[in-house]
């Protein structure tokens, strides 16, 4: 908080007892203001699921990292508590191969956030807010039983980074990129009891139609 400096001219023609009144006046505005600033920015880091989706001058999307890259545990937002809680463990050997996260205000097919596959440079943390631009959506489709339901991901890419900077689509990746998530999914769906497969990649046009989609859905 930054207090304005005061020139103790002005305020020559008052009384000790004034001039201590209006000081203090002048002190309870400011701390008022912090008050309300700090409110406000609070409810948004204890609940990151209220924070805007997307920076509509930039085109920019504000995605929350749940569990980092290289990470055997798989962590998830708990709104109730409005904590990031540990949910399960991958078993030895299995990590997860990119930066996963949510996008604030949607709702997807799955009934949950829309999940963010995040690419850059290095690990997040769960909690972490890292502005990024969509390329594309992973369709997916996982059953349960009997029951199918998409499953789709988001593709971005942070905007800070150095080594995905050139990625515009899905087509600028390897192409062992989709074979590769492919295997992970398939394989972590199968620890829940699920099947899982990978139906395509679309580009980032695709992506922002079903991100609005999951606006209007929240």
């Amino acid at each position: 908080m930054y207090f304005r400096l005061l020139r103790l001219q002005e305020f020559s023609h008052l009384s000790n007892r004034n001039l201590l009144g209006v000081l203090s006046s002048l002190c309870e505005r400011q701390v008022t203001t912090g008050v309300k600033v700090a409110k406000k920015y609070a409810k948004g880091m204890a609940d990151p699921t209220v924070l805007k989706p997307i920076d509509k001058q930039q085109g920019i999307l504000q995605v929350v990292i749940e569990t980092p890259k290289g990470s055997r545990n798989k962590f998830a937002f708990d709104v109730d508590q409005r904590v990031f809680a540990l949910r399960k463990v991958l078993p030895a050997g299995m990590t997860f191969p990119y930066d996963f996260g949510f996008l604030p205000k949607t709702i997807a097919p799955d009934g949950d956030p829309f999940d963010v596959l995040l690419l850059m440079d290095e690990p997040a943390y769960p909690g972490v807010l890292v502005r990024s631009r969509v390329i594309g959506v992973i369709e997916g489709e996982q059953t349960d039983g009997k029951k199918k339901k998409r499953n789709d991901r988001l593709l971005a890419v942070a905007e800070a980074n150095h080594q995905y900077a050139n990625i515009k689509t899905p087509r600028d990746l390897p192409r062992e990129f989709l074979h590769e998530l492919e295997e992970f999914f398939v394989n972590y769906h199968r620890l829940e009891g699920k099947e899982y497969r990978l139906l395509g990649c679309k580009d980032a046009n695709e992506s922002m139609q079903l991100i609005r989609k999951a606006r209007r859905a929240a």
